[in-house]
């Protein structure tokens, strides 16, 4: 179904996977062409401002069969349960209304300011835990920018420290990490990609009981740098 056997784990600045490869190469080019169009305002929410330039999608009767069926099998038993096995985190409960999930697509002048996200799911009460992040723009390039950058923490003022790494949105690859760690990230520098072309991705969620790690922080947190 997904393709974790090259999984890449780093602990700094906090845990983290990436996987490339990870759909099924003709699936990939088949979800990427399923998106909407970027004007399209139906079912979209468009975040503006200095946190974002960004429109995300996260309703069930807008996506195609095929987008349907892959969110279904990422948020499924079988490969929830397959994530706790490698990843070590047990349970783990999938989102499945997606709340800030979904299609997400960032076209020329997109951005995202650096965040933490919520901690607390401010409609199931578990604890947010795992981001998965699937990109899928077809020869995406670096060039332009769009990188996921995750941050160290400054524990005194509550900020971002320093850039510690940037993963390119390279078509297919997926990012997994832990958002407990006080996990920094996001891209503030608007992209630069020409007419046509998207930074697009899939996210889905996964949470788990309440624990120590929990704050009292229902949306996300963005600062300026």
């Amino acid at each position: 179904m997904f393709n974790t056997h090259n999984m890449k784990f780093d602990s700094n600045p906090f845990d983290h996977w990436v996987i490339d490869n990870f759909l099924d190469s003709v699936d990939a080019e088949n979800l990427s062409k399923e998106f909407i169009n970027y004007d399209s305002s139906q079912d979209v929410v468009h975040y503006q401002g200095w946190i974002a330039e960004k429109k995300t999608c996260n309703v069930w009767n807008r996506f195609p069969p095929l987008t349907y069926k892959t969110f279904s099998n990422l948020l499924s038993l079988d490969f929830v349960t397959h994530l706790s096995a490698i990843t070590g985190i047990t349970p783990l409960y999938p989102d499945i209304g997606l709340h800030g999930g979904g299609w997400h697509m960032h076209k020329a002048g997109g951005n995202l300011a650096l965040h933490l996200d919520y901690s607390i799911h401010p409609k199931t009460q578990l604890q947010r835990k795992l981001n998965l992040i699937v990109y899928l723009e077809e020869e995406y390039k670096p060039e332009w920018g769009g990188g996921l950058e995750f941050w160290s923490h400054d524990e005194e003022n509550n900020r971002p420290l320093e850039k510690v790494k940037v993963i390119e949105p390279v078509f297919n690859r997926a990012v997994l990490f832990d958002t407990t760690q006080n996990s920094w990230h996001g891209f503030p520098q608007p992209i630069t990609c020409p007419e046509g072309k998207m930074r697009k991705s899939f996210a889905v969620y996964y949470m788990t009981d309440i624990t120590s790690t929990a704050v009292e922080r229902y949306k996300a947190h963005y600062v300026q740098l």
